[in-house]
Order: structure tokens, then sequence, then C-alpha cells
């Protein structure tokens, strides 16, 4: 599932080219994708101009003037792809298969949804009441603005007994980070995926909030990582999964490690159902 950095990516590309541009034409091509679509989407959609764009953890909201905003979730497949309008809705200049929503813009840009696995959701929400929508509604704060410091993060686990591993990827205690980013802040803070998150709180909560920041702001610039199904908005692929440092790299060596036999490389191990990556002789 695209975490933070592809769900900003994607954003940012939407925003240079969709900010400020009225809808002309909209198309919902289903009733569906992971929950019902609001009823008559499309024509609530069409003759808008979109104002603004605004990310919550992995969703983000495309904010119109009317006073709505779309809310959307890329699932595990999902995509938003931008290109220069054909003639018509109707006449794509090449047909994409999963394609669930079609718009087109003013100035002569076509926007679509791709979901092959509708896992995905779009939603309209007033922009007034973005927070309160059912899927927000409690997430915790966003890592990359101020008000996430060492102190709420340590109070967010002072008292939680689930590996720091499981506690990140509680939405409720830091929105957006999903197993890559887990895995990569962990690794540079210096701190085991399986130590108890309550041990977290303090001195190691201390190097964890940067080691977040550093590695979000890293795998945006780089366009986010690109595993299956992700690309950025303009087709492009991600590269940040040539920066992994451990996340996907099990039995290479820690580039921190002298290497055998004093290390035997990077581990892997499941936790809750997903794999963790590790350097058992860094990570402490």
């Amino acid at each position: 599932m695209p975490e933070l950095p592809e769900v900003e990516t994607v954003m940012r590309g939407l925003a240079a080219r969709l900010q400020g541009r009225v809808l002309t034409q909209v198309e919902v091509r289903r009733a569906d994708l992971r929950w019902l679509l609001p009823p008559g989407l499309a024509a609530r959609l069409t003759g808008a101009r979109v104002i603004g764009f605004r990310r919550r953890g992995k969703y983000f909201f495309v904010r119109l003037d009317g006073g709505d905003s779309l809310l959307v979730h890329l699932g595990m497949s999902g995509r938003m792809g931008v290109a220069p309008a054909p003639p018509s809705l109707a006449a794509p200049a090449l047909p994409v298969a999963h394609e669930h929503l079609v718009a087109m813009t003013n100035d002569g840009w076509r926007v679509s949804f791709v979901d092959p696995r509708r896992f995905g959701c779009l939603d309209l929400v007033r922009t007034d009441a973005e927070d309160t929508h059912r899927l927000l509604a409690g997430m915790g704060p966003e890592p990359l603005e101020p008000a996430f410091t060492q102190a709420i993060l340590s109070a967010a686990l002072a008292h939680k007994r689930t590996p720091i591993k499981a506690a990140l990827l509680d939405q409720s205690v830091v929105a957006g980070l999903g197993n890559i980013y887990v895995c990569e802040s962990l690794f540079a803070a210096r701190i085991s995926p399986r130590r108890l998150a309550s041990s977290v709180a303090g001195a190691r909560a201390a190097r964890l909030v940067p080691a977040i920041r550093t590695t979000l702001a890293a795998a945006i610039a780089a366009g986010g990582s690109s595993l299956r199904d992700y690309r950025q908005a303009s087709g492009e692929l991600g590269y940040f999964q040539h920066a992994w440092k451990v996340y996907g790299r099990e039995a290479e060596p820690c580039e921190l490690c002298p290497g055998p036999p004093a290390c035997a490389g990077i581990r892997r191990i499941v936790q809750s159902g997903r794999s963790t990556f590790f350097c058992a002789r860094v990570q402490r």
C-alpha cells in the first residue's frame, strides 16, 4: 500500500496540473470501489474549480470551490494519472483498464483514478469537516509537521506493551507510516523493531523523531518507492527503493557493520504478519 511519501508525491503531481482548474467533464464508471461511491459524484464534481490540496496520513483531499473536498485513498493498487486530454472522455488516447473515474479540465488535462484491486476509495466531505471523516477521526500527528515532537511521541508510546514496530504502524500514534518507512526509520534511529514501545519513550524517541522526518523527506524527494503498482501522477516510477538500507535486503550486508563474523547482515522476521527487516548488531 502506498505510504506517506508516495501519497504526498501523487498529490503534488496532481496539484501542479489541477490547482485553479475547472473540472469540465467527469465520468464515474462504477458505483463502488472498496465502499460505495457518493451518489451523483460525477454531477457534483462537474463544473467545480480545484482550489487546493491537503494530505492526511495516507489519504489526500482535493478541495473544491463549492466547499466540498474529494477524499482519495489509493488502497493497494490505486493510482492517479494526469495526461494531455484527448478530444473526449469516450475516446482516450490509449484505453486504460480498471479506470473508474475520469475528469477533464478546462485547460486540456485528463485526470483518472485507476485501481485494479478496488481497495481504494473516493468520497465527498465538507472541507470544514475533513478531520471528522470516519476514516481520519482519531488519526495521530503528521510526522512532517511541528506538532510531531519527542514529547508527543513519548506520550503516545508510554503505556504501549507492543513492539515499537507495531506501535509505529498504528495510525493513532503517528499518521502515514507503513512497513517500509517504519523499517527504514528504526534503522536510522538504531532502534530494534522488537523493542517494547514503552521503552522507546524518552531518549530513544529523541532519536526516532528526526529519523522519521529525514527518512520521509528523502523518500518524497526521490518520488517515493515503486513496488508493484505505484507510479507518480506523471506515470514515472519512484526511486527511493534504490536507497533502502534494510527493507527487502534480507541477508545482504549492513552498511554500518564490518561483515561476518561480527554481523551476518540484514535479518528478516515476521511481526504481526508483516515482514520486518533490521540489523540486529546496530539496532538495540
